[in-house]
């Protein structure tokens, strides 16, 4: 007799860390590792009431400062740190506005343009499918993950089947709650966005 095991389907929620100096003025950030600025803290100390009860079987976070802070502030100092989950590597343009690599590049954005000496659009997916494979194996109910806006916005469109540059159209701001689900057997996007932080561009 044929018994099929039933895949465990979990909800992956995702958390971008809180506001740096930045994000704030949308320098684009990827390995420079700046700390949150007063703001920052106060909006990743707010989440912690939306995540408070809330009971998980894997919480991962980027291993640099301004995700793990963020993860620590919530509730979750013992965060495991993931280097899968850092952001989007911008090459000669980090810490540049979209503005200002546009004055070299113009038309530039990050999903439809190289960054030199950075990250391609496919790293990022590849990046991203791993991450996935890691949480659909550890985790069975609900899985936390801390990280950065391009990074998760290419998360959420691999979730659900999409190229990386549909992250396009998935705008996210600091200290949000996102939550990546199912529909029977199809991953979907649950919710997005959800929080009370203001908008911001950049890593």
């Amino acid at each position: 007799m044929r018994h099929d095991v039933e895949m465990a389907r979990p909800d992956v929620w995702l958390c971008r860390h809180g506001e740096t100096e930045w994000s704030s003025s949308g320098r684009h950030t990827s390995h420079t590792d700046v700390p949150l600025t007063p703001d920052g803290i106060a909006e990743a100390r707010r989440l912690a009431d939306a995540l408070a009860g809330v009971t998980l079987d894997v919480v991962l976070t980027s291993p640099l400062r301004r995700a793990a802070e963020t993860a620590a502030l919530v509730g979750f100092p013992e965060a495991r740190r993931d280097p899968a989950l850092a952001e989007w590597d911008y090459g000669d343009y980090e810490g540049l506005t979209t503005a200002e690599i546009r004055e070299q590049a113009p038309g530039w954005t990050v999903w439809t343009h190289p960054a030199p000496g950075g990250e391609t659009a496919d790293h990022i997916a590849a990046r991203a499918d791993r991450v996935i494979q890691r949480l659909l194996a550890e985790a069975t109910d609900r899985a936390l993950v801390f990280s950065h806006a391009h990074f998760l916005r290419v998360l959420a469109a691999r979730w659900i089947g999409q190229p990386p540059a549909f992250g396009a159209h998935l705008l996210l701001d600091t200290a949000t709650i996102s939550v990546l689900g199912w529909q029977r057997e199809d991953r979907a996007i649950g919710r997005w966005n959800v929080g009370t932080s203001k908008p911001s561009q950049g890593g």
